[in-house]
This record gives structure tokens, C-alpha cells and sequence, in this order.
């Protein structure tokens, strides 16, 4: 017991040190951008998500809706042509495209080419939710990390991909923010635990020049230059489809203009302020991450 008191203490020893912002309600207001009252849709982001795969359709359209709640203005939504039909009934303002797919519903190379038309022009890109870990995938994060002009969020598979090929983040054309879960962590050479949590994410952020926004009890965001500590959130929200509303919710914010360790940084608090809501009305047993899209624009108002 007294082992890891000392080990939380030099933790917050390092935090202090490094002028880590614990991020707080009044913080993430002041990050919102403010709505022109002339603006256009245009004005608020052109996002595209890549995601989805044969039995993992929630994914796509998790993220897609959380963006769309987040306030991102035109959101795009590439997705295996197997489950193309499924995805597309199911979201009504994101623009759902199909992509080419091998026999077990996971992206080939062959969609690399539609995809970088459609990052022209975009704002942020998601990759990741529900892709499945399939052979081309690689390929695919490779592809976009080295043909986008915008900020990329690897979630998930995404980061899966470079289990093994982390020096591929050293070819990325633009600023990259990575949302590891404490296992997707471990693939990308990190130390999860507790005593060693975030100076291994502050390595994994320095050594590539990435935004890390490694996810769990208190949420730690390390950027090149900056740390934040988030403090909402409970256990209610560790379920299958919460991180993809975290991910939707950071691409809109990207997508609207804020930098990379700040949209982590809002987003992650957002996040965890709705889930504590969705924990007073329906409890840590029954919240679901649909009940938390659907309550942001409260917090969001």
C-alpha cells in the first residue's frame, strides 16, 4: 500500500512539474469556438470518419453522430461496401460512402485511392472505429498518415496498425492524435502501469511528435508541448461503443479549429461530464453510449 501511495505522489510530483492543466468546465467553454451569426455549414468542419466492418456496424455511426452533435458542420463517412447498406440506414445527415472490401468485410488496398480524394479538402480525419484488424490496414492508416492535410485521430484499429510499425507515425504529413485504451498502449511499445502511465506517454508524445490521449481513470492528454489531466468520467461509461463517441466528438472539435492537445482536451472533458450525467439519470449499469450522444447538446447549450 505504501508502494504505490509513494508512486501516486511522484506522479503528481512529475504533473505539477511539467505544469500539467487539470481541465475544468470553465476551460472548455473558453475553447468552444463562438458561432458567426453569418456562418455557413461549410464554416464548421468537412470531417470524414473511416470506419466499420462486417460485426462492427455501431461504430461508424457512433462516431459519426457524435461529431454530428459536437457541431461539426459536413461529415463524411467511409465504410466497407459489405456493410455499406447497414451504415447508410442508419444515419441520416452524415454523407455515407462505400469502400472496397475483401471477402470478410474488412478495407483492401483498393481503397486508398477513393480515400485520398476524399480527404481533399477535409478538416480532420478519423481512422479506425470497428475497421478490424485485417491485413490491409497497415496500408490504409500508412496512405492517409502520408496524404492528409489535416489532423488525423488513429482510434482503435487505427492504432492496432502499427503494432510492430510505430515508426510509420514518423512519416505523417500533418499533426496526429492517437486515443489508446490501456491494451492499444501496450502495442505501441507503452507502459500502462499506474507508475509508469504517463511518463510512457509523454515518451510515446515526444519521441513522435503526437498528441496522446490515453484513456481510463483519469483521462491523460500529453502533447509536444502540453499536459492535461481529466477528471470527469466513471465506470459506467467502460462499455463497447463508448470510445467511438469519444473519437466522433474530438473529430468535430478538430474539425472546427481547435488544436490538437486542446480538442483532446475538451473532448475527453465533454465526454466524461456527459457520462456523469448519463450516470445520475440511468446508472452506471444501464447508461449506454447512445444515451450520452444523445444528451451533448445539453452540455454543449
Amino acid at each position: 500500500m505504501l508502494t504505490k501511495l509513494h508512486a501516486g505522489l511522484r506522479r503528481m510530483q512529475q504533473l505539477q512539474k511539467d505544469h500539467c492543466i487539470v481541465t475544468s468546465e470553465a476551460l472548455v467553454d473558453s475553447l468552444l469556438p463562438r458561432r458567426d451569426r453569418y456562418a455557413h455549414k461549410g464554416d464548421f468542419g468537412r470531417v470524414l470518419t473511416v470506419a466499420g466492418s462486417v460485426g462492427f456496424t455501431g461504430a461508424p455511426v457512433l462516431a459519426a453522430n457524435a461529431a454530428l452533435r459536437t457541431g461539426a458542420g459536413l461529415i463524411f463517412v467511409g465504410v466497407p461496401e459489405a456493410v455499406y447498406s447497414i451504415v447508410a440506414q442508419k444515419l441520416d445527415e452524415p454523407m455515407v460512402f462505400p469502400l472496397p472490401c475483401d471477402d470478410a468485410g474488412r478495407l483492401d488496398s483498393r481503397a486508398i485511392s477513393e480515400l485520398e480524394k476524399r480527404m481533399e479538402g477535409c478538416d480532420a480525419c478519423l481512422v479506425g472505429p470497428g475497421l478490424g484488424r485485417g491485413p490491409a490496414m497497415l496500408d490504409v492508416v500508412q496512405a492517409v498518415l502520408n496524404r492528409a492535410a489535416c489532423p488525423v485521430i488513429l482510434d482503435a484499429d487505427g492504432i492496432n496498425a502499427l503494432e510492430g510499425h510505430i515508426h510509420v507515425l514518423g512519416q505523417a504529413r500533418s499533426p496526429v492524435i492517437l486515443t489508446p485504451h490501456d491494451g492499444e498502449f501496450r502495442r505501441l511499445g507503452g507502459d500502462p502501469a499506474p507508475e509508469r502511465r504517463y511518463e510512457s506517454a509523454k515518451a510515446l508524445a515526444r519521441a513522435w511528435g503526437v498528441t496522446v490521449l490515453l484513456k481510463g481513470h483519469r483521462t491523460l492528454i500529453v502533447g509536444p508541448e502540453q499536459v492535461y489531466l481529466n477528471p470527469t468520467g466513471n465506470p459506467g461509461m467502460a462499455t463497447g461503443g463508448s470510445g467511438d463517441v469519444l473519437a466522433g466528438m474530438l473529430l468535430a472539435l478538430l474539425g472546427q479549429g481547435l488544436a490538437p492537445a486542446e480538442a483532446a482536451a475538451a473532448a475527453a472533458w465533454l465526454h466524461g461530464a456527459v457520462g456523469d450525467y448519463c450516470a445520475e439519470v440511468w446508472g452506471e449499469y444501464g447508461m449506454t453510449p447512445t444515451d450520452m450522444i444523445a444528451c451533448l447538446p445539453h452540455f454543449l447549450k
